[in-house]
């Protein structure tokens, strides 16, 4: 059973004005998978969970969770 791994790695990259490049690059992974990441088509590995965590200075719960994360604005 693949369990999906929702993300907030759009979020956190378009409030930090940082392209899926720039990203990629400062993590040494092609940047092609930064947008499998970002679609749920790829889930990451806990090295890489934890190393972009740390590159947003937030916890890996803040990232990464298996139920989806609530919409903005909602309650």
């Amino acid at each position: 059973m693949s369990e999906v791994i929702h993300n907030r790695i759009a979020m956190l990259r378009a409030e930090r004005g940082i392209s899926r490049r720039e990203l990629a690059d400062a993590l040494g992974v092609h940047y092609q998978t930064i947008g499998y990441l970002e679609r749920g088509e790829y889930s990451p590995s806990l090295t890489l969970a934890l190393q972009i965590a740390h590159h947003f200075e937030v916890p890996v719960e803040v990232l990464f969770s298996l139920e989806p994360f609530p919409r903005l604005g909602s309650e």
